[in-house]
């Protein structure tokens, strides 16, 4: 004959295991604490830095990066004003794709801060973001506001 008195008890130790749980479930549910929401305009800090970093880094180890195509376009020409002129071109129409409104993209070093690229007022600037990356004797910056 089984012991039906012990049948009965694992049962019950099952569903108050169970119920335990669900309420443990229910409570972790309404007290959890919410994860921060970052604001719109911490979003905004990153955005140089991000892009810094996209035009810094490599499709594939094959490629070279946006930073070394323009630098090698300056420095094959020896930084004359039709390969400053080219890159300028160059870097507006790469910076377009990503659809920065306000930007701007120089370089600090061999070409003593000339602007390659930019788009909207500095001067009303609020807070900017900056990133700089270097490549070569060649050191870029990119503003973002």
């Amino acid at each position: 004959m089984l012991d039906e008195k012990g049948y009965f008890y694992i049962i019950d130790a099952i569903l108050a295991v169970m119920l335990l749980l669900m309420v443990f479930l229910i409570v972790n549910a309404t007290i959890s604490i919410p994860s921060p929401d970052y604001s719109h305009d911490s979003k905004d800090i990153r955005i140089a830095q991000d892009t810094m970093e996209i035009l810094s880094g490599k499709v594939n180890f094959d490629d070279q990066s946006f930073l070394g195509e323009i630098s090698e376009i300056l420095k094959g020409n020896e930084n004359s004003k039709e390969s400053v002129r080219e890159v300028s071109k160059i870097c507006k129409d790469k910076l377009k794709s990503f659809n920065l409104k306000n930007y701007r993209f120089s370089e600090n070093n061999v070409l003593k801060g000339k602007v390659l690229a930019s788009s909207g007022d500095y001067s009303e600037a609020g807070d900017v973001s900056v990133a700089t990356r270097n490549y070569g004797d060649y050191s870029y910056s990119l503003s973002t506001w």
